[in-house]
């Protein structure tokens, strides 16, 4: 019988012929921490009297949800995460490199064929590329730094073919919106997602990040884009000192289920409070005011984000009502945007650019919303308190719909303000 493309990868890392439900300990070829995670990781270690770590140059801490730190607390754990980087000589990403799911794979620590685990629920960003990634408890995470494995469940998988062209002001997040939207939060639960198509073998890499990040919205494990010249030229240029490993599903792989959407088809989407599966069209949520909009994050804040953002900004100014507020991914992102003037546009529009990193999204620092605020954001959450406040509201859309609610101070379909 053929395989889906996590069975040969969960077998691969293993050593035994995997199926569907097989449960096996494979080696895991990367792993890492972030500033909300990692805490506990030193703690489990050190607790298990670990002097030396089996996955030490396989390993990286991320400082990016607080970043830089808003209070004491957050500056202590900063500073135990220094301290055990230096004491076990492992690589530390320290405030301002950026998001962990921009960086890690950006910074040529994934390659496709990788098995990847992460102190953090959207480490599925990274089957965009190819690898089999996914996140997991901070326990866990401790348990593959000293071992160099972890156990895993060989989960089901869901075939998605997409093919059409996006209309004008149609995005990627318009589609994995839509997506969610039509399966719901628990219509992928546990399993494997792999896409395909015309749509997605012509999206861009910035594209398909975008869509890998909000699989675990529908409750995925993992998700798969093809490996092509697209993929290939990317990492490229980020790692040549391992190869990639290229898994392709055999012609007789068993699906769990298989469909299929019309890219053409989708209008701008919007997913409203409280839950990312609560979408919509976003004509209707038209004429809704706002008091704040957010562009970043691991599924956002990317060049090509930031590009579609500043030519809708450039010569426009954010509605006097609107805090504006755009965080760049990463500094090699936000680096590039200044050589571009888009940092440039954004200012002169009154648009607040920060540190890179994930503040405003969490809701840790630098732009916490006030009780009954609305805000519209690119991100992948709009749970109570997301974006710090529990009493507030939180919608989820593209960054060109984003742009556009920040000039006119509502909600608003972004279409008609777009040149393409």
């Amino acid at each position: 019988m053929g395989k889906t493309i996590i069975e040969k990868i969960l077998s691969a890392h293993s050593g035994k012929d995997l199926v569907v439900g097989d449960f096996a300990v494979c080696d895991v070829d990367f792993c890492f921490g972030q500033d909300g995670t990692s805490s506990i990781i030193i703690d489990r270690i050190k607790e298990m009297g670990i002097k030396k770590l089996a996955n030490a140059n396989k390993f990286c801490m991320v400082i990016d949800h607080s970043s830089p730190s808003p209070s004491m607390g957050v500056s202590r754990i900063h500073k135990k995460m220094r301290d055990f980087a230096n004491e076990f000589k492992l690589n530390l990403y320290d405030i301002g490199c950026g998001v962990c799911h921009e960086i890690v794979p950006a910074g040529g620590n994934v390659l496709p064929g990788d098995l990847v685990i992460g102190a953090d629920s959207h480490t599925c960003t990274y089957g965009a590329i190819g690898v089999a990634s996914t996140g997991v408890g901070s326990t866990d995470l401790a348990i593959t730094l000293a071992s160099g494995k972890n156990w895993f469940r060989v989960p089901e998988t869901i075939k998605i073919e997409i093919s059409g062209k996006f209309a004008k002001g149609v995005y990627a997040k318009d589609l994995i919106l839509y997506i969610i939207g039509d399966l719901g939060a628990n219509g992928a639960t546990y399993k494997a997602v792999e896409f395909s198509g015309s749509t997605i073998d012509n999206l861009t890499l910035d594209g398909r990040f975008t869509i890998s990040n909000m699989v675990v919205e529908m409750g995925a494990k993992c998700a798969f884009f093809p490996v092509d010249k697209k993929v290939l030229s990317w990492i490229k240029k980020r790692n040549t000192k391992r190869k990639p490993r290229i898994y392709k599903p055999d012609s007789d792989a068993k699906y769990c289920k298989r469909l299929k959407y019309n890219a053409s088809k989708i209008t701008p989407q919007i997913a409203k409070p409280h839950t990312v599966d609560n979408v919509v069209p976003i004509r209707e949520a038209k004429g809704i005011k706002i008091d704040e909009a957010f562009i970043g994050t691991c599924t956002n804040g990317r060049l090509e984000d930031l590009k579609i953002a500043a030519n809708i900004l450039k010569g426009k100014k954010v509605n006097r009502g609107v805090k504006f507020i755009i965080a760049p991914a990463s500094s090699e992102i936000y680096l590039e945007a200044v050589k571009l003037g888009l940092i440039e546009i954004f200012i002169k529009a009154g648009v607040a650019v920060v540190t890179p990193g994930c503040g405003p999204c969490v809701g840790t620092h630098m732009g916490i919303l006030a009780d009954k605020e609305v805000a519209i954001s690119t991100a992948n959450r709009n749970f109570k308190g997301r974006m710090g406040n529990p009493n507030a509201f939180i919608y989820l859309a593209s960054p060109a719909a984003v742009a556009v609610a920040g000039i006119k101070g509502e909600i608003i379909d972004p279409r008609r303000f777009i040149n393409k």
